[in-house]
């Protein structure tokens, strides 16, 4: 592959899944992951780099924070960019293939169901499953990515204790499903409480806690819940939570 051939798609969908899964400080071409993709699609580490810094430079979120070195994205970046935003979902099933075709991602690759013409509705129901995992997997991945790995009413930074939870719940929108701008990064007790409707977020991206339970006796909830309401969230590098989504929450799940 020489330095100035232009990039496949294939290597464009490897290089959009990874600025979706890395945080925006691990995209340069000293990180083990870009190393180890790059060989795979045959680039170099430092094209790779620079690639998914022509994807930042797309990014709205990116750009507003006035960072520096994002050098401009091509014709095929921005096509990309707006086929991912305009189907999270079939991006997150074509990018993967992508990447497990290149044999780098060695993170328990989700493998399809084999195609058959002739198969019933046994087949038809495995590829809806496999494809909702790896809608699951990509959602997941990029909510990780965009608040940094902690979460964003906490600060908290353990990933296993950490759930990338839907905004608006992934049986209520299937649009939306993969779109990590219906993500919240949360602890599982806050991913609780919010998928309950005990808390919720405002457009002023601060935390509001139910009335129901602002006068509970128990400490623990205090402690852990009552104590941030009114406080702003940790705002992600990427990928923000969109006001629309945000707004359905306070009206159809959020208890007031």
């Amino acid at each position: 592959m020489t330095h100035g051939s232009p990039w496949t798609r294939d290597q464009l969908l490897v290089a959009f899944a990874l600025y979706c899964r890395l945080p925006f400080g691990r995209l340069h071409y000293r990180n083990p992951e870009i190393i180890r993709f790059a060989e795979a699609i045959g680039r170099t580490p430092s094209a790779l780099a620079m690639k998914l810094t022509n994807i930042a430079s797309l990014d709205p979120e990116i750009r507003s924070t006035g960072r520096r070195g994002l050098t401009a994205a091509s014709a095929a970046d921005r096509n990309m960019w707006d086929e991912m935003h305009n189907d999270w979902e079939a991006f997150a099933v074509e990018s993967e293939r992508a990447m497990t075709a290149a044999k780098a991602d060695d993170e328990d690759p989700l493998e399809p169901p084999p195609e058959d013409d002739a198969a019933g509705p046994v087949d038809e129901d495995r590829i809806v499953t496999t494809t909702a995992r790896i809608g699951q997997d990509f959602f997941r991945r990029a909510v990780l990515s965009a608040y940094n790995e902690r979460c964003c009413i906490t600060g908290l930074s353990i990933p296993p204790l950490l759930v990338a939870s839907h905004i608006i719940p992934w049986r209520c929108d299937k649009s939306n499903r993969v779109n990590p701008r219906n993500g919240l990064l949360l602890s599982t007790l806050h991913d609780k409480a919010f998928d309950s409707g005990l808390i919720t977020v405002d457009d002023d991206m601060t935390v509001r806690v139910s009335n129901r339970y602002t006068r509970s006796p128990d400490s623990y909830f205090t402690e852990s819940i009552q104590h941030y309401h009114g406080r702003e969230i940790y705002l992600p590098e990427k990928f923000p939570p969109d006001h629309d989504f945000l707004s359905y929450h306070r009206e159809h799940i959020f208890q007031g």
